[in-house]
């Protein structure tokens, strides 16, 4: 009997090591070596404080800035430790609920907005965390912000332009703009 039970833990030890230990430390030393930004959680820094992270939307409602895509997160939006979606399909009455109070928000904001909206400013991601919006979504607020904010809307597009993250390897996906990012250089712009 011992001579089948010592190999064996011997083996769980020695792989529990390796894979629970040494696999690990070896790992998190490369991220922090080669990607420090992105092993420290892409955050955003502002005077010397962090202000967000690039990867984890926030709540935007003020009229004066760009709105992300809406959090389908459980308790606060953006909450991180809940993140999923709804899985509501596109019969489900909660989320009608929620694309119609959305709707309404937006026009409620920009009244004199005819435009169509973009599905990205009234539907959930995925995750329910989604910092990145559309470019269609931001081109669509801009009008907005620029009334609200007093600026001229080229001064808008010119910060769309600049905040457009280009597709993964230039194929696959579409153009974003990330909400966080954009909105704290319109507050530099005053």
């Amino acid at each position: 009997m011992k001579s089948i039970i010592r190999p064996a833990l011997t083996i769980l030890i020695t792989l529990a090591v390796i894979t629970g230990v040494i696999y690990p430390l070896l790992i998190t030393g490369l991220a922090q070596v080669f990607f420090p930004n992105q092993a420290n959680g892409s955050l955003i820094n502002q005077n010397g404080q962090t202000v967000g992270s690039e990867l984890i939307g926030q709540q935007f409602d003020d009229p004066k800035y760009f709105w992300g895509r809406l959090s389908d997160t459980s308790g606060n939006p953006y909450n991180a430790s809940a993140s999923g979606g709804s899985n509501y399909s596109v019969l489900n009455p909660d989320l009608r609920a929620q694309v119609k109070d959305r709707i309404a928000d937006l026009k409620a904001a920009d009244p004199n907005n005819n435009q169509p909206i973009p599905v990205d400013l009234i539907t959930a991601s995925g995750s329910g965390l989604d910092p990145n919006i559309s470019v269609a979504a931001a081109e669509y607020q801009a009008a907005r912000i620029a009334r609200v904010r007093g600026l001229n809307l080229d001064q808008v597009n010119a910060l769309i332009q600049e905040y457009t993250h280009d597709r993964i390897l230039g194929i696959f996906g579409e153009k974003t703009v990330n909400v966080l990012e954009i909105n704290l250089a319109l507050d530099a712009l005053q």
